[in-house]
């Protein structure tokens, strides 16, 4: 399946991507194999996560992510549907009647037990605490 996911990184900073091998990926980014940004950040802990239908589904969903603030992607993290909302509230009334809200909600269906399909232990991967991915959130 594919996934959209946010990994934190050493310096706190966040990495929005999207892959269809999750488990590789995150073997990647914590051995300096993926993205420049993670590269110079590590460690790196997954901390998000979403499963798309499909590949462009969850590339999309990288790109929409990606554009947000800290504060969007936090609330997203938390599952704070109604303050992604608040935060995406356009401050120009003429822009916003022109542009309209894309929606908050996942695309694809949020992972709920990301755990039970990835060892906890991924060859160096750090996770966070908690055991399951939890409406997207893993920790």
């Amino acid at each position: 399946m594919p996934y959209m996911y946010i990994l934190e990184c050493a310096d706190e900073s966040y990495y929005t991507g999207s892959t269809k091998d999750l488990e590789r990926r995150l073997w990647e980014h914590q051995n300096g194999l993926g993205a420049n940004h993670t590269a110079k950040r590590l460690p790196v802990k997954l901390v998000y996560c979403e499963e798309c239908d499909r590949i462009d589904d969850a590339f999309y969903r990288e790109k929409q992510v990606q554009g947000w603030s800290r504060k969007k992607k936090e609330a997203l993290m938390a599952s704070d549907y109604n303050q992604i909302h608040l935060l995406a509230m356009c401050k120009n009334e003429t822009h916003c009647a022109n542009i309209g809200f894309d929606s908050a909600q996942p695309t694809g269906s949020v992972t709920a037990e990301l755990t039970d399909d990835l060892p906890r232990s991924l060859s160096g991967v750090e996770w966070n605490d908690a055991e399951t991915c939890d409406k997207g959130m893993v920790g």
